[in-house]
């Protein structure tokens, strides 16, 4: 699939307007308009088989069948302009992690099923595992997302919002 997001994007609260542009923030729009200058190698402000196929021997790959990007080229509307670019990606991004995956990610931490994890222990884990989050990272998560004054951490309420994009009522 050759439909991948940029690491940061993320999508946000599905409903509401029908515009794309409102589905992404603006340094998440500049990133997909990068993308897409780079993809639109002839410059017309259109995405098509011949720009497909200069983008992938750019990256080193010669030999792709003209079969494979026809179906590439199928999967949008029509034409595929910066606008219809985005759509694709914001369709593609629905459903990216749902909360359900995200949950289970935090369950592993809560032993207990409590719905919160300490964030001291959270906070060990950010910074020492995997994709390690800096401190300056866990500062901002946690002026974000302030654990209680036992020191928990409300998992639950962070993945509605990173999910929706809004705490729940």
């Amino acid at each position: 699939m050759w439909w991948g997001a940029p690491k940061m994007a993320r999508h946000k609260k599905e409903g509401g307007s029908s515009n794309v542009f409102s589905m992404f923030d603006q340094s998440q729009i500049q990133e997909f308009k990068e993308a897409f200058t780079i993809m639109d190698q002839n410059r017309d402000g259109f995405i098509d088989k011949a720009d497909l196929r200069d983008t992938f021997a750019a990256l080193g790959r010669m030999n792709v069948k003209n079969e494979e990007l026809e179906e590439m080229i199928k999967e949008a509307p029509g034409a595929i302009n910066f606008t219809v670019f985005l759509t694709m990606f914001g369709e593609k991004l629905k459903g990216t992690d749902p909360e359900e995956i995200i949950l289970n990610a935090f369950r592993v931490f809560d032993r207990e099923g409590k719905g919160h994890v300490k964030a001291d222990y959270m906070k060990e884990m950010l910074m020492t595992q995997a994709d390690r989050f800096t401190e300056e990272e866990m500062k901002q998560t946690f002026t974000a997302f302030p654990p209680d004054p036992a020191g928990n951490l409300d998992y639950k309420n962070l993945v509605y919002v990173i999910t929706h994009g809004e705490e729940k009522d």
